[in-house]
């Protein structure tokens, strides 16, 4: 089973019906049997814009829990690494590719286990690139 790592943008496209796209539709097909790897901030990246939504009423209570339980029936697995580790393998990714240190922690896991990257980030599509990481075409 092959491995593929799932930026937030892409999950938030699955929840978000004016953020709906093709790309992410296609990532949600193709990931079928892979295993989708995720940076332990991926939960509360998810779990915020999934707040700030309903707050600004872009979603309501039914459809929070529909798409958690979408969510759960995903093969998930987060990567935890220790503390020390994340800010000395981040950093420098941040660094070199002006990324945040969020987009930075899904670049480090893509590059640590030659992982595709799905994302609908175009700074950090463009950075993967540049680092030598395929980005996840759903093909």
């Amino acid at each position: 089973m092959k491995s593929v790592v799932l930026d937030a943008s892409v999950a938030l496209a699955w929840c978000f019906p004016d953020e709906a796209s093709d790309y992410a539709d296609g990532v949600l097909v193709a990931l079928e049997g892979q295993a989708i790897l995720v940076p332990a901030v991926w939960g509360l990246e998810v779990a915020n814009a999934v707040l700030v939504g309903e707050r600004g009423k872009r979603l309501r209570q039914p459809e929070i829990r529909r798409f958690t339980t979408f969510l759960e029936n995903l093969s998930l697995v987060q990567d935890v690494q220790p503390v020390g580790d994340n800010v000395s393998k981040v950093l420098p990714l941040a660094r070199q590719y002006s990324l945040s240190a969020y987009d930075a922690a899904y670049l480090e896991l893509s590059i640590r286990h030659s992982a595709p990257l799905a994302t609908l980030d175009g700074k950090l599509q463009r950075a993967a690139q540049k680092a030598g990481v395929m980005i996840f075409t759903g093909a």
